[in-house]
C-alpha cells in the first residue's frame, strides 16, 4: 500500500475539542447570536462606553488553564459584544467605517477554519487573490495583467504604492544602496486635503515628510493643477527630484475628488508616477451614476483602496493595484532559500503574493471579498453607495434649512460637515458630538474646517435610512437648544 493511502492512526489533538458534538452546539449558538446582533443592528444605543468593572476584567493575568467554551462565550456576550465601536449601527456616522454584512461574517468563519497562509505556494488562496486583482482592474479600467495585493488598509497600500514609485524613479538597486546613493533629494506632491497617511508614508520610507508638498485646493477641495506644476518646476530648479503625485479620490474630510485626467496629463509630461488614494472614493467606479467622479483613474500607475469601507467586507481588507506588475514585483520580491520554488508540487508558481508586498504570513482576506461579490453582486453594492449619497443630500438639506446650524464644506458624495452657527472655536460642536455619542443617539465625528472644529457625518452604512438621518438632525437640534 502506498504511503499516501496508509490509514492514519487516530490521535486526538489536545487543542481540538474533546467532544465535537458539544463544541458544534456551542459554535452554532455563537453564530446564531452573532447573526442576531446583525439582524437587530439598529436597535439599542449606537455606542456605549465600557464601565470600569468591565475594563478591569481585561487587566487579569495570563490564564494558565482553560475554561469551558460556554463560559468564555458567555463572557464575550456580556463583556465584549455590547461595547464594540458601533459601526454596524445605522446611525454610526463617525469616520469612514464600513458596516460589514452577514455574508462577510460567514466568510470570516470559513477562512478561519481553513487557516490558510496566503503568502504563497500553489493553492487556492493566491488564485482567488489574483481573481480579485482582476476584478479591481476591470472596475478601474486597468490592464488585465495588473498586479494587486491585499494589505491591512489604504494607509498601508499608500505606503507600498510610494515604495513602488520610489523604485520606478531610482531603480530597484535602491533596495540595496539606500536613498543616500540616489543623488538628488526626492520630492512628492499631494492635495492639502490628502489623508495624513500620505505624509506618514514619506516619513516611513525615509524620504522625509518635509519633502511632501501640500498643494493648494480649489473651492471643491480639488488639487489645483497649476499650483502643482509650479511646485514641481520650483523643486527641479532647486536641484530636487520630483517623483510622485498622490491624487485623492474621495478626500477624508468631506469627500473631495482631484481632477485625475488633468493630473495624469501633468504626470505624463513631467515623467512622474501618478498614485491615487481611493480609500473609499474608488468604489464609486461600481456605480454608473457616480463613475464620472473618478474619470481618469484608469490612467494612474497605482491605486490604494479599501474593500472594508464601501464594499462592506469585514475588516481588514485593504488593497494595492499596480499597472506594471514587473515594477510592483521588483520592489518587494525577496528570494530566500526557504521560499525556493519548484516546477511542480506545493512550491510551484513564480509569482506569490509575498512577492508584491512585505507580508509573508498573510490570512485569506481574498475569500471574504470573493464571497461578498459573488453573493451580493457589484450592482447591489453600488446601489448601497448611491443610497448613502442620497442620505447625505437629505442631511445637507436639513442643515441648510436650520436656523441653528450651517454647512461648512461642499457635499460631493456622502460626507456632510456642519457647525453650530456662531461657534467660532468649535467647542459647542465638540459638546454636541460627545453628548450624541454618550446618549447612544448617533455617532458622528469631528474635523477641522476653517480653523474650527466642525461636526462631520460620514454616511457609509448600508443600513442607514432617511429616518436615521432625520433622527440625527433632530437630535443635534435638541442638544443645541439645551446648550443655548
Amino acid at each position: 500500500m502506498s504511503e499516501t493511502l496508509r490509514p492514519r492512526a487516530v490521535c486526538r489533538s489536545p487543542l481540538d475539542p474533546a467532544d465535537w458534538s458539544e463544541f458544534r452546539a456551542r459554535a452554532h449558538e455563537a453564530l446564531d447570536a452573532a447573526l442576531g446582533r446583525l439582524e437587530r443592528a439598529g436597535e439599542g444605543p449606537v455606542w456605549r462606553p465600557a464601565p470600569p468593572q468591565v475594563r478591569g476584567r481585561f487587566a487579569a493575568a495570563l490564564p494558565r488553564s482553560g475554561r469551558p467554551l460556554a463560559e468564555v462565550l458567555a463572557d464575550f456576550e456580556a463583556f465584549i459584544a455590547p461595547y464594540s465601536v458601533g459601526n454596524t449601527h445605522p446611525r454610526f456616522f463617525g469616520w469612514a467605517h464600513g458596516a460589514g454584512t452577514p455574508v462577510g461574517a460567514i466568510a470570516e468563519l470559513l477562512a478561519g477554519a481553513l487557516n490558510a497562509n496566503c503568502g504563497g505556494r500553489d493553492h487556492i488562496g493566491p488564485i482567488v487573490e489574483r481573481q480579485i486583482a482582476g476584478w479591481a482592474a476591470e472596475a478601474f479600467g486597468f490592464p488585465p495583467q495588473s498586479s494587486g495585493v491585499f494589505v491591512t488598509g489604504a494607509s498601508e497600500a499608500n505606503f507600498l504604492g510610494l515604495l513602488v514609485a520610489r523604485d520606478a524613479a531610482l531603480g530597484h538597486a535602491v533596495r540595496g544602496r539606500g536613498l543616500k546613493g540616489a543623488g538628488a533629494q526626492l520630492t512628492a506632491y499631494a492635495s492639502a486635503e490628502a489623508h495624513g497617511c500620505v505624509r506618514q508614508a514619506m516619513e516611513l520610507a525615509g524620504i522625509g515628510g518635509d519633502f511632501l508638498r501640500a498643494i493648494e485646493t480649489d473651492e471643491a477641495g480639488a488639487m489645483r493643477p497649476g499650483r502643482l506644476a509650479e511646485a514641481i518646476a520650483a523643486d527641479r530648479a532647486a536641484g530636487l527630484a520630483p517623483f510622485l503625485v498622490t491624487a485623492t479620490a474621495g478626500a477624508v474630510n468631506f469627500g473631495a475628488f482631484d481632477d485625475l485626467h488633468a493630473l495624469a496629463d501633468l504626470c505624463a509630461e513631467a515623467g512622474l508616477w501618478l498614485h491615487v488614494d481611493g480609500a473609499f472614493g474608488a468604489m464609486t467606479r461600481l456605480s454608473p451614476r457616480l463613475r464620472s467622479l473618478t474619470a481618469g483613474l484608469e490612467r494612474a500607475h497605482s491605486v490604494a483602496f479599501d474593500f472594508h469601507k464601501w464594499a462592506h467586507v469585514p475588516y481588514d481588507a485593504g488593497f494595492l493595484l499596480v499597472r506594471d506588475p514587473l515594477a510592483h514585483r521588483g520592489t518587494f520580491a525577496a528570494p530566500a532559500a526557504y521560499l525556493s520554488r519548484t516546477p511542480r508540487g506545493l512550491a510551484a508558481g513564480e509569482d506569490w503574493p509575498c512577492d508584491f508586498g512585505p507580508d509573508l504570513s498573510r490570512g485569506f482576506r481574498a475569500l471574504k471579498v470573493w464571497l461578498t461579490f459573488q453573493t451580493l453582486g457589484a450592482d447591489a453594492i453600488a446601489a448601497a453607495i448611491e443610497a448613502n449619497c442620497a442620505a447625505a443630500v437629505r442631511l445637507k438639506s436639513r442643515v441648510a434649512a436650520s436656523d441653528r446650524f450651517e454647512l461648512c464644506a461642499p457635499v460631493p458624495l456622502n460626507i456632510v460637515c456642519f457647525s453650530r452657527r456662531g461657534d467660532g472655536s468649535g467647542e459647542v460642536n465638540r459638546e454636541i458630538v460627545m453628548r450624541l455619542q454618550e446618549r447612544g443617539l448617533a455617532a458622528p465625528s469631528l474635523t477641522q474646517r476653517g480653523g474650527r472644529l466642525v461636526i462631520r457625518a460620514a454616511i457609509f452604512n448600508h443600513r442607514t435610512s432617511f429616518a436615521d438621518i432625520d433622527a440625527l438632525a433632530e437630535a443635534v437640534e435638541e442638544i443645541a437648544a439645551e446648550l443655548g
